[in-house]
């Protein structure tokens, strides 16, 4: 554990000052805490999540409520699983350092096809419009949902200065939402300009008792739009908590 709290004492000294929010548990979830969660994403009643690590990677379709692993397509050997997002009836699933991102149908779990990109693969989302691709730095990219072309980027900076290890995504009400990688902090970013509009701190959600490894950080955000609920888990926790965040901290 000590270098993760290295690594988050490193990023609070970095970072500008900027008033962080707070959070509320409204419902605790069980969660498969061999999952590597790199992605999650909840569509229509369903909780899609893709986990990582080389041979160990997977897509798989959760019941929120029990934590049980309702459907699961084991992804090949050679891939490192990351970011997931759905767009229509599919599902997009990143892969780590292997270019290559693969389309699913969201209902059988059928390859469809894939396609490439140039870099690392983070985090995923999308805002309706263009699919948005994190890849460990401070840039986020558009691209288009169909063609899977980059139409734009963004440079994510707060008070001037640049976030980078953005992963995990979510788009939650017209902003993105971005873990930053082994901290306990979400950033909160504006789409049009990158400049971070806020935080939000989550220390202290899970006890470090329940975390087996200093890489059981939080990685993972999924927004229910049809009911304003909001989930959060991380990399190998036995817990998905639902919150509310609490505007100016607890």
């Amino acid at each position: 554990m000590l270098r993760a709290l290295a690594v988050a004492i490193l990023f609070s000294l970095a970072m500008p000052a900027h008033a962080a929010d707070g959070y509320r548990v409204v419902h605790v979830y069980p969660h498969d805490a061999s999952a590597f969660t790199q992605g999650l994403v909840f569509v229509n009643g369903h909780l899609y999540e893709s986990t990582g690590l080389t041979g160990r990677s997977s897509l798989r379709m959760d019941e929120l409520e029990s934590g049980k692993v309702l459907q699961r397509y084991a992804v090949p050997d050679k891939y490192f699983a990351e970011g997931l997002t759905n767009w229509g009836s599919t599902l997009i699933q990143l892969t780590w350092q292997t270019h290559t991102a693969f389309v699913y149908d969201r209902f059988s779990f059928r390859v469809m096809k894939s396609f490439s990109y140039d870099g690392e693969g983070w985090g995923l989302t999308q805002d309706g419009h263009r699919l948005i691709l994190s890849d460990g730095s401070a840039t986020l990219r558009f691209l288009d949902p169909e063609s899977f072309k980059v139409e734009g980027r963004i440079t994510v900076r707060d008070h001037g200065v640049a976030v980078k290890e953005l992963n995990e995504l979510e788009y939650v009400r017209g902003e993105i939402y971005a873990n930053v990688w082994h901290s306990n902090r979400i950033a909160r970013i504006s789409p049009a300009t990158g400049e971070v509009l806020g935080w939000i701190d989550l220390t202290g959600i899970i006890p470090a008792s329940e975390l087996s490894s200093d890489e059981a950080v939080l990685n993972g955000i999924a927004y229910d739009a049809k009911t304003d609920r909001l989930f959060v888990t991380g990399k190998l926790w036995p817990k998905i908590f639902e919150i509310q965040v609490v505007r100016g901290g607890k």
